[in-house]
């Protein structure tokens, strides 16, 4: 895992040590993305500059050092991930006649497109990556980014200046860029808490969608056009799905639950390969304890599992975690976090997410990652099931309420979310609270898609959704067309995004079982009620985890990994949230109606409704203008 950036200067009147020098200091701010090693790459005949941070995991030697030069000199790369059938590639590239210095997968990546194309090699790689390609034959430059989008890449404009970068740091750090807000991009955080690719929050800055490649001639590009006009899909999920639909599985269970273990057992073991310390995270949920269990299973010595748990017993999970560790028999590491530990962490958030970023639980994720790399450098997650398998209870309750709701006359529906919105927030049970103010907010609605947009929005605005939802997905359910939605949108733009930033901010790989195309090739072959069924979610998954545990210790209520922000809010943060929505600030920005934020922020000190989500995003905006603007 490591940071990549560089760029093309029109400004052609630059010494090569001063381009030198700046590419450096992009390099730089990328430090937590890969601090083993740096390297810098200069075309002797253009003012383009590749650069690169290394995290050390295959060949930890020269040999595996970027930026890398393709075996005939044509190709140079930038390579941020892994490619988990790099040894196959191997393999049959050998058979062509290819020979390898080292031992990495970026000089198979490189051999493959040196032997095969850009394009074709695309179609072969199964894995997680971002990279840059300096073609110095053809005199392109060539940008591509993973199928579900684990690896982030943002590409744009300051200046004359062509730039690029895993993080926006290293776009800052470059001496021209001036930061202009984008205001589209704004309101599309306001609605979901994050900015959805392919916006960025500046202006002329763009994020490479998931499953795209971008191939430009550095001479016939214009300084300030969108560059991904020209940018293609090298995978659409919507094809695949399609394609899996036609191709139903017709297995009985038990062959069903077979063939899935088998599956997921070999993305497993393709993301145990590493040459330095591995392990797990473990929440006790049914996404890590699977993962975990099958880890377990490849593995010739206890695998090192790592769970983090909290005072607040409403929010710990640490105890169950323990009990599958327990059971499975792994190298169990469980720390408990006070909430100095949280609160410690939240004046970072603006600086480690440097978009705005409202995840609450990017909290956890910061304080999981940092207790694991104190022993391990790769650390394996649960995180793909839910999308994958109808886990998030919108999936399983959505449709549910909707079947009764649309039944009922419309002022009816009115009224009764008039009245629940309206409940006093349960100190007791907060979450139980929070859902019925969910339930509130979709009773009034009058379409599937305008349901799946206010469940998924932190706020109301949900027109500011940049997501297209009309794709054709005939022959789906409800809850089918939310996994879709979520897969292709929340999956990439929220979690990953939140567990890429919060594990590289201690310099830590985290690798995905379930979000191998494999995975999601094959659950699309399924019936719904192999993912739903009585009620529950991730129905094949826990039968897999079933044959590894006890289901008494892992079947209860889904928890989420979340902190109880709104009553910190109240009390530890108040100062801190006091500052940042300060009335006159708000109103000599402009980007809020200060009075309604401080009628919300009243309500909420007040204990009336649930505003700590709302709040929560503001919060962030306002930290990360405070930090970046």
């Amino acid at each position: 895992m490591c940071g990549i950036t560089g760029f093309y200067s029109h400004q052609t009147e630059r010494p090569r040590v001063e381009l030198h020098a700046i590419a450096a200091g992009m390099a730089e701010a990328l430090t937590h993305r890969g601090p083993d090693a740096h390297g810098i790459w200069q075309d002797p005949d253009l003012p383009l500059v590749l650069a690169h941070r290394r995290l050390s995991i295959l060949d930890l030697s020269e040999d595996g050092a970027q930026p890398m030069n393709s075996s005939s000199g044509r190709y140079v790369i930038v390579f941020n991930g892994e490619i988990y059938n790099f040894r196959t590639l191997k393999k049959d590239l050998e058979n062509h006649g290819l020979s390898f210095k080292g031992r990495s997968d970026t000089e198979v990546l490189l051999a493959a497109i040196e032997h095969w194309g850009l394009s074709a090699t695309l179609q072969k790689i199964s894995g997680m990556f971002a990279f840059a390609l300096w073609d110095r034959k053809e005199r392109t430059l060539s940008f591509a980014r993973d199928r579900l989008g684990k690896k982030p890449l943002y590409i744009g404009w300051t200046g004359k200046s062509l730039i690029f970068g895993s993080e926006l740091k290293a776009i800052r750090a470059y001496p021209d860029f001036t930061p202009v807000l984008n205001k589209a991009a704004l309101q599309n955080y306001w609605a979901l808490g994050y900015v959805e690719a392919p916006s960025c929050i500046y202006e002329n800055i763009w994020q490479l969608p998931p499953g795209h490649a971008l191939t430009l001639n550095l001479e016939n590009i214009t300084p300030g056009e969108d560059v991904l006009k020209g940018m293609k899909p090298y995978w659409l999920a919507a094809e695949t799905l399609q394609e899996a639909k036609a191709h139903p599985h017709a297995l009985k269970d038990e062959a069903l639950i077979d063939e899935f273990e088998e599956l997921l057992g070999a993305c497993v073991r393709d993301r145990l390969v590493s040459d330095v310390p591995l392990g797990a995270f473990l929440s006790g949920g049914i996404d890590s304890s699977a993962i975990v269990a099958l880890m377990q299973k490849h593995a010739a010595a206890p695998v090192k599992t790592y769970s983090i748990g909290f005072e607040d017993a409403g929010y710990n999970e640490a105890p169950m975690a323990a009990k599958i560790a327990a059971h499975l028999g792994t190298d169990h590491h469980e720390h408990i976090c006070t909430q100095d530990d949280a609160l410690d962490l939240i004046p970072r958030l603006a600086d480690i997410y440097d978009e705005p970023f409202a995840d609450i639980s990017a909290i956890p994720t910061l304080l999981v990652s940092r207790f694991a790399k104190g022993d391990v450098t790769v650390a394996l997650s649960g995180d793909g099931g839910d999308e994958m398998l109808g886990g998030y209870s919108r999936h399983v309750q959505g449709p549910r309420i909707w079947k009764h709701a649309r039944k009922m006359p419309y002022v009816m529906r009115g009224k009764l979310s008039n009245a629940l919105r309206h409940l006093p927030l349960s100190q007791s049970y907060p979450r139980f609270s929070l859902k019925l103010h969910k339930v509130a907010n979709i009773l009034p609605l009058e379409s599937e898609e305008d349901i799946y947009k206010r469940l998924l929005a932190k706020g109301h605005n949900t027109k500011a959704l940049q997501k297209d939802l009309t794709l054709p997905l005939e022959g789906l359910s409800f809850a089918e067309k939310m996994m879709f939605w979520d897969a292709t949108g929340y999956l990439p733009n929220d979690i990953l995004t939140k567990v890429d930033r919060a594990s590289m901010a201690y310099s830590l790989e985290a690798r995905a079982p379930l979000l191998d195309t494999r995975i999601f090739d094959f659950v699309w072959r399924l019936p719904l009620n192999a993912k739903i069924r009585k009620g529950q979610g991730k129905w094949l998954l826990r039968q897999v985890l079933a044959r590894h545990a006890p289901p008494k210790l892992f079947e209860r209520p889904k928890q989420g990994f979340t902190m109880p922000v709104g009553d910190w809010l109240r009390r530890d943060l108040r100062d801190w949230a006091e500052s940042l929505l300060d009335e006159r600030k708000l109103a000599e920005q402009g980007f809020l109606d200060a009075a309604a934020v401080r009628k919300i922020w009243n309500a909420h000190l007040g204990g009336q409704g649930a505003h700590g989500e709302s709040l929560w995003g503001i919060l962030m905006f306002q930290a990360w203008h405070k930090r970046w603007m």
